[in-house]
């Protein structure tokens, strides 16, 4: 499935957000955000469901598409128009479950993490983390530019670029390295308005190098 336009990925994190996330959500489709995933998997499993279906719903007035961080089966029964998988993930036992017109992704952190997601019949993988990350501070080593450029070029499946992408020029460089789309969670947690800068950078027309095919 092709990934959803502006190819940027808002991951949810509640303990960041400044308003409650079905409000939160409001604000940031209000602003061109066309991809969110609920991830916050400390809920107990009932609350997490209500909250999924809830931004579904939020989600469907915009044209949005809203996944879920997780489980298939919960996705499934909230309505939700796809799952991201942890790394090592089964993303064919994901897709059997949610159909083939689901939107189907997978968490890497280097190369064997991205041919595993693409053996599999991922449509995309998150890949961090690419700089260091105020919501994940130590995690690492980080990528950096050169590191995700060569990680992309080796790779089949459509990248989506994930840590410490913040600023427009950092989206930028992240696209010049021939990513497919950038995710963030911590900035649109904190400050949604800041994501109108990650948009504009992605709101030309998106097309992978050659180099990186």
């Amino acid at each position: 499935m092709p990934l959803p336009t502006p190819p940027l990925l808002i991951v949810t994190d509640r303990t960041q957000a400044v308003r409650p996330l079905s409000d939160l959500t409001d604000t940031l489709f209000a602003l061109g955000v066309r991809w969110l995933s609920l991830r916050d998997k400390d809920l107990p499993e009932a609350d997490r469901l209500d909250l999924a279906r809830a931004l579904v719903e939020r989600g469907r007035a915009w044209s949005a598409t809203v996944t879920l961080h997780g489980d298939p089966a919960l996705a499934l029964a909230a309505g939700a128009a796809g799952v991201h998988l942890p790394d090592g993930g089964d993303a064919a036992a994901a897709r059997a479950l949610l159909g083939k017109d689901a939107l189907v992704g997978v968490s890497a952190h280097d190369a064997t993490g991205l041919a595993r997601a693409a053996a599999q019949g991922a449509d995309y993988a998150t890949l961090s983390p690419v700089f260091a990350s105020a919501s994940k501070p130590g995690y690492g080593p980080w990528l950096g530019v050169d590191g995700l450029r060569r990680m992309v070029a080796d790779s089949s499946l459509s990248v989506v670029a994930l840590g410490g992408v913040e600023t427009p020029a950092a989206a930028l460089s992240c696209r010049e390295a021939g990513v497919a789309g950038v995710a963030a969670m911590g900035l649109a947690m904190r400050d949604p308005a800041a994501v109108a800068g990650l948009l504009a950078a992605l709101s030309t027309p998106w097309r992978r190098p050659d180099s990186a095919r």
